[in-house]
């Protein structure tokens, strides 16, 4: 078993020297920190305890390198909360505790170091002192530990503290993508790029290639070390050095993260659960701007509050107090729905607030939305808090609205592995619609036929002697906006339902029935008895139509709708865009044609022959053989046509 530990308390009550008489390990590794006697940046060591393995994590203690602390705080999964037993709780101890509680660390223990400096009565008081801090936290039963770094008292009971507080760390959630948040980067000569983390979930193996988040670059695993030793794989928990290839060392930055290629976003606007501390001085207020301390990065950004915990919108909240607000960030971070975070003043920079990440791709929301944007707030808090990943899901695609999201958009949400994200989306079927590859909530979807059903009835009524409404008519209109993929979902269920009929390029109602009023029945037959006496050599259409309209006083426009429903009946046939003819005509001239390659040796006609046979002049003769030829009757052979 392995588990990462974090020291925490004020600076100089020895948690430096703590995790050296453990270890063995001096954390302290810059020049600086030798001069000055103090810790300025993280350092890691390692206990081994047989079964049980040890990462500390040595965070400084001075208030002007909070920064640096909450860079390892994230990957954690127990608190060693160090007070000097001379000195007692003082303002750091107060604001790291503060940062574990914010961040939602589940265990950990007390220990009350330099005990060679004081009497017992001093030693009680220190152990009060330290029940006073945790009381109602998740520290309020966990075990005191009095030791000295000194003389090595008290460090055989430390270690098997340690053991208990360990058994009791939960396993680590296998449901995510691997995700490594960089806390330290260097070179190494020989070898290049070299970055440390927390791998907060997944696993990461040799020779992967990742990618560098928000800088979107990609990178590969040239080599991995746990606690100094080379190894193949990696594991959420791990404390992990990675040697990349691909990129150099100028290129990286704390608070990047590692993560497989596509699998997560980089994002400017969070919608978040917030809690202020209780002895904060000022309550959250929209536009205030605050930094924000997520995984290993620390970003600008400003506030949006979305209502109170009372369910007031007076655009603040109070000290002690939670509720709901947006984050807009300066620069990009990569984060997850579910992940903790803590927020600092802007100046001075003191620790305020803290929170969990809700929506990690939040669009901007106007004041009078803030009662739905609350309620699905409410909602993911809900589903968060209890594991419903199907609930979760739902409400991400609820958010997308009609565009729907891919799988790899709802990855980057969720964060979740593919297996679990595909066995969510499987048992949410019938909550979910798969619109190739692009997923939507069903409430949604089905509002959208709705309004593709209520669109298609309005155009019937606008358009009475129409066939249908072009597919691309109604895909301008209300889909343009939209995937194609989710047009062809909406028709296809449509159709299956029985709602409407899709024709080749046209779509209807099932509903809508053509009936033609008296003096459009008398165009139609006027129309048929044009080009049935015409036989082969018709007029033109605009001819026709404007014999046709001539008698019933309705304009050339009105005909040519009639015109159109003989045409879609078959009863009419289009050769070129002026010339229609009648379809027993044109099927006795194709009879005649076959009969006449019949009789010929090698089934081969000319113009003139067609003329002849057709009884009409060249002016009708290339356009007919044109139109055989695209019904494939007859194919060019030269300056012939071979009769199929």
């Amino acid at each position: 078993m392995e588990v990462i530990v974090g020291t925490a308390g004020h600076i100089d009550h020895g948690k430096t020297a703590l995790v050296k008489a453990l270890t063995g390990v001096d954390a302290d590794r810059l020049p600086e920190e030798k001069r000055r006697g103090i810790t300025i940046e993280l350092g890691f060591a390692e206990l081994d305890l047989g079964e049980l393995r040890i990462g500390f994590i040595d965070v400084p203690g001075h208030e002007r390198f909070v920064k640096n602390v909450l860079a390892g705080a994230h990957g954690i999964d127990l608190v060693a909360l160090v007070i000097a037993a001379d000195e007692g709780v003082m303002p750091q101890t107060r604001e790291h505790f503060d940062i574990c509680r914010l961040l939602a660390v589940k265990t950990g223990l007390i220990i009350l170091t330099k005990i060679d400096l004081v009497d017992e009565e001093m030693l009680e008081l220190a152990k009060l002192d330290a029940r006073g801090l945790v009381k109602n936290s998740f520290l309020e039963n966990a075990p005191i530990v009095c030791v000295s770094a000194k003389t090595g008292e008290g460090l055989p009971e430390l270690n098997k503290a340690l053991r208990d507080a360990a058994s009791k760390v939960p396993a680590r959630n296998n449901n995510y993508v691997a995700r490594l948040p960089i806390d330290r980067v260097f070179s190494v000569k020989g070898f290049g790029a070299v970055v440390t983390g927390t791998l907060v979930s997944g696993e990461i193996k040799t020779g992967d290639e990742l990618e560098l988040l928000p800088a979107g670059k990609k990178v590969r695993v040239r080599n991995l070390q746990v606690h100094g030793k080379d190894v193949e794989n990696s594991i959420a928990g791990n404390r992990v050095a990675v040697n990349l290839g691909g990129i150099n060392t100028s290129d990286i930055e704390r608070g990047m993260t590692l993560a497989p290629p596509g699998a997560l976003s980089p994002t400017r606007s969070i919608d978040v659960q917030m809690e202020v501390l209780p002895g904060s001085a000022r309550p959250l207020k929209t536009r205030q701007r605050v930094r924000v301390h997520l995984g290993a990065s620390e970003v600008l950004g400003r506030l949006q509050i979305i209502g109170e915990a009372n369910g007031g919108e007076t655009g603040e909240i109070s000290a002690g107090q939670s509720g709901f607000a947006q984050i807009r960030l300066e620069s990009e971070i990569v984060a997850i729905a579910g992940e903790r975070f803590v927020i600092r003043s802007y100046s001075p920079q003191i620790t305020i607030a803290g929170g969990t990440v809700l929506n990690n791709s939040a669009v901007r929301h106007r004041r009078k939305d803030f009662a739905e944007v609350k309620k699905w707030l409410e909602e993911m808090t809900a589903a968060k808090d209890t594991g419903d990943k199907q609930t979760q899901l739902k409400l991400f695609l609820a958010a997308a609205g009609e565009h729907g999201l891919t799988a790899t958009a709802l990855q980057s949400r969720t964060g979740w592995r593919d297996r679990v994200l595909g066995e969510t989306i499987q048992t949410a079927t019938g909550a979910v619609i798969d619109a190739g590859g692009i997923f939507l909530d069903r409430e949604n979807f089905e509002t959208l036929a709705a309004k593709t059903v209520a669109e298609i009835e309005s155009f019937h009524q606008r358009e009475p002697l129409a066939r249908g409404m072009l597919k691309e008519t109604l895909r301008e209109k209300l889909f343009s906006h939209l995937p194609v993929e989710v047009f062809h979902k909406t028709l296809h269920t449509l159709e299956d339902q029985k709602k409407i009929l899709a024709e080749k390029d046209t779509v209807r109602a099932s509903s809508y029935h053509l009936d033609l009023t008296s003096p459009d029945q008398a165009i139609r037959q006027k129309l048929l008895d044009i080009y049935c006496g015409a036989g082969l050599e018709v007029p033109v259409l605009d001819s026709a139509l404007a014999e046709a309209a001539g008698e019933s006083s309705v304009s050339k426009d009105h005909a040519r709708r009639i015109a159109q429903l003989l045409l879609d009946s078959g009863e009419l046939v289009r050769v070129s865009p002026e010339l229609l003819f009648h379809r027993d005509e044109i099927h006795k001239l194709v009879q005649n044609i076959r009969a006449f390659a019949g009789r010929s040796s090698d089934r081969l006609i000319d113009i003139s022959i067609f003329k002849e046979l057709a009884g009409v002049s060249r002016k009708y003769a290339i356009p007919l053989l044109e139109y055989l030829d695209r019904e494939k009757i007859t194919r060019r052979a030269g300056d012939k046509r071979l009769v199929l």
